[in-house]
């Protein structure tokens, strides 16, 4: 079946609606073999997808990381988002791609340094995407605050927002998606499942990379529970489809797995789960139908 896509912004690219992140493949957890890692992105491509999100990993032994640090033993970031670094960044990604473009460029999670992204990484990029090597630049963090004003303040083509449009965080809600909207800037979401929790809530799961605190794994069990009377796994419910319903964007709701006494769950029914999570009380308690 082939997969379904979308247009990035005003960029003329289009993309599928699903993309493989290939952090885990550079051993970001935990070791991959290299034959597994290249039959994952095979396996990606095989089945329709043309979006895999990449960067070079940050290896112990002090080399230059093409996201805007360097590191220096003992593994101590010291970041350059000076153009220079950002040009000699993209060609040592496209050397070690064998490319000759690139479609998007990302600055990465640049949270404490947000002057010199303005000031030095996007008026680099900007340069390299008039160039026509790269053709949509933006940013990837995993906070909304920050790409919410990159968006309203700069030209950019594309945000990538991890973790804060999900079931257990929805703070991408509040400025960052309807700024896009109104400036025509595609929204990558990534995160979906918290870096774990929602794709498997139970003790010692992780949220943001770290061990879920006992109060989030207790809403990631009770939305598991309601999810349960419903036939649908939290996965399912949490996973890459939900936030193809983001707002403003005029389409019907999917519906989940329809449950045998009743009739299918929509996503408002999850998103009202998700509320009663968070506050409880806020929403009347009755079974969802």
């Amino acid at each position: 079946m082939p997969v379904a896509t979308a247009g990035l912004g005003r960029t003329g690219l289009r993309v599928t609606r699903l993309a493989l992140g290939t952090a885990p493949l550079g051993n970001l957890f935990t070791p991959v073999a290299e034959e597994d890692a290249a039959a994952t992105v095979r396996s990606a491509l095989d089945a329709g997808l043309t979006y895999l999100d990449t960067a070079a990993p940050l290896p112990p032994g002090g080399t230059a990381d093409p996201e805007g640090y360097v590191d220096t033993p003992p593994a101590r970031r010291v970041w350059d988002l000076s153009g220079d670094r950002v040009r000699r960044s993209l060609e040592e990604s496209l050397e070690r791609l064998g490319l000759d473009r690139v479609d998007i460029a990302l600055v990465h999670d640049p949270d404490d340094h947000e002057r010199e992204a303005r000031e030095l990484a996007f008026p680099a990029l900007a340069e390299l995407r008039d160039q026509g090597l790269v053709r949509a630049i933006g940013a990837g963090m995993n906070q909304a605050g920050m790409l919410t004003r990159f968006v309203r303040d700069l030209d950019l083509d594309v945000v990538l927002v991890a973790g804060r449009y999900s079931l257990l965080d929805q703070r991408a809600l509040e400025e960052l998606l309807p700024t896009c909207a109104t400036r025509g800037t595609a929204v990558v979401i990534g995160g979906v499942f918290n870096s774990g929790l929602l794709a498997d809530p139970r003790p010692r799961a992780t949220f943001d990379y770290a061990p879920a605190r006992p109060e989030l794994v207790e809403r990631a069990l009770r939305l598991a529970e309601v999810c349960a009377r419903h036939d649908t796994p939290l996965r399912a419910a949490a996973g890459p489809r939900r936030p193809l319903g983001r707002p403003g964007r005029r389409r019907p709701a999917p519906r989940t797995r329809p449950h045998p006494r009743g009739p299918p769950v929509s996503r408002a029914d999850i998103g009202l789960c998700w509320l009663r999570s968070r506050h409880p009380g806020a929403v009347p308690r009755k079974e969802l139908t």
